[in-house]
């Protein structure tokens, strides 16, 4: 009975185990990871059938990059759940055989003997390799998406016949899954929207302990309702999470078209980063390798440390304390222990000030040097932290008396992006507690700045000025 219960409250479209949205897969990257494999594929083909049949350059090297245009033109690697086999396969066979005609033509024109033969021998090897590579990635798809790495997570915010529309759609395709609903007239709409709970009003969604694990809200609301769509914008602003508008539109055909491509995120987004997965996969990369390549490098003195703390204090060398992460997830951050033990401050209720009491002899050395923070590259190795990000703030961290997160609307929006061991704020003046709101609004302006520009030139910059900052930053108080 209540195993029953319990699924009713989770809805038909809520996957048995949730993931964070950092822990999921980028569909873009993916999609750059399968051109890619499709490109070695078709080149190794091209490179065998050329060994058989002598064909000219042209030809073993036009083909298959005609082929990976025709490709990419056609909408091969759109990654839709909704597509046939059928289709995708004629796809694929049409963009060889086109291919494997233009290059053909090409090479007839530079050499008149060159004979029909190779290329039919090259369209069949590059079909047979094309469908074959296709094949194995559509395995990886379906596996991809019944373990919730790809699918994506919604929650929709207003009980609109648009809304339900897109639920229902949702049940029969299951190409999305949706959390739940979100509206302020809960009491007319009922606590269920086609089997989706509706979770609360929409104030009740700002810090909501869902939000770290949806990829996408999507504001359902009438075409001609300009005030409700500027209202509800201004009481979500303080949420990090992208926002897409998806008009309730009185034309059948406009309105199918937009729920039909609601699975690739094709809506008008309102908020939110625009992803780049090439710079996602290449500050990933950097994210490992530096952090791998420190932690060898930095071993003995991090041992060194250990063994001064231990000695130092009674007490247990590690500080762990829950930071917000990406997405407002809760994280637990590592730190070597700078504090006593009996006066350890799990929410940052009291901002270190010059003298503290509370910092041990070992702390003031470790925490001036910033070595307090080294433990993190073990956060940055398991994907919780990256290099470069804002700096990742205690859960319910005081300043001045209030709430730091309560000082400024757009706070959370600086968890757009992973939290960070350095940072545009850390070189740029605002290192360590941020003991006044002004403090906070800085800190914030600086975050901010740093998600509107990032870049993958941007981070080396700031990982380059980060060790002189810290050496001539003597004034700071950490």
């Amino acid at each position: 009975m209540q195993q029953a219960q319990r699924r009713h409250m989770r809805g038909p479209l809520r996957p048995q185990q949730l993931k964070p949205v950092r822990a999921r897969v980028s569909g873009a990257g993916l999609a750059r990871l399968f051109q890619a494999g499709d490109a070695a594929v078709l080149f190794a083909a091209s490179f065998a059938v050329a060994q058989l049949a002598s064909l000219p350059r042209v030809m073993w090297l036009g083909a298959p990059t005609l082929a990976l245009v025709l490709l990419v033109a056609t909408g091969a690697y759109a990654m839709s759940a909704r597509e046939r086999t059928r289709r995708r396969f004629g796809r694929l066979l049409i963009a060889t055989s086109a291919a494997s005609g233009g290059a053909g033509t090409l090479a007839g024109l530079f050499n008149p003997a060159f004979p029909a033969l190779g290329c039919a021998a090259w369209a069949a090897a590059a079909a047979l390799a094309i469908c074959a590579s296709h094949l194995a990635w559509g395995v990886t798809l379906r596996r991809l998406r019944r373990a919730g790495h790809l699918t994506p997570n919604l929650i929709i915010v207003g009980g609109t016949p648009a809304a339900q529309r897109l639920i229902r759609r949702a049940l029969k395709t299951r190409d999305v899954n949706i959390l739940g609903v979100f509206d302020d007239r809960r009491e007319r709409v009922g606590p269920e929207i086609c089997g989706v709970p509706v979770l609360g009003k929409t104030a009740d969604l700002i810090d909501h302990r869902i939000l770290p694990y949806v990829d996408r809200i999507v504001v359902t609301v009438p075409p001609k309702a300009n005030a409700r769509i500027a209202q509800l914008l201004e009481r979500l602003a303080p949420i990090p999470n992208p926002i897409s508008l998806l008009l309730d539109d009185t034309d059948d055909e406009t309105e199918a078209e937009a729920v039909g491509r609601i699975a690739d995120f094709d809506l008008l987004q309102l908020t939110g980063p625009r992803q780049r997965s090439g710079y996602l996969v290449a500050k990933r990369i950097m994210d490992l390798t530096l952090s791998i390549l420190a932690l060898v490098a930095l071993a003995p003195l991090m041992a060194a440390v250990a063994l001064a703390i231990r000695l130092d204090s009674p007490g247990p060398i590690f500080f762990r304390q829950r930071r917000h992460g990406y997405m407002n997830e809760e994280i637990v951050v590592w730190k070597f222990r700078s504090m006593r033990t009996e006066a350890t401050d799990q929410k940052a209720a009291r901002q270190v000030t010059a003298g503290d009491d509370r910092v041990t002899r070992v702390g003031r050395f470790i925490r001036k040097t910033s070595l307090d923070e080294l433990p993190q590259i073990f956060n940055i190795i398991t994907g919780e932290m990256s290099i470069v990000g804002p700096r990742p703030h205690a859960i319910g961290m005081l300043s001045g008396g209030a709430e730091a997160s309560k000082l400024v609307e757009t706070y959370a929006h600086r968890h757009r992006i992973k939290p960070g061991l350095t940072g545009w704020a850390a070189v740029n003046g605002s290192r360590g507690p941020v003991d006044t709101p002004e403090d906070v609004r800085r800190r914030v302006q600086l975050d901010l700045e740093y998600v509107e520009r990032q870049s993958f030139w941007l981070d080396v910059s700031i990982i380059l000025r980060t060790a002189p900052c810290l050496l001539g930053d003597t004034g700071a108080v950490r």
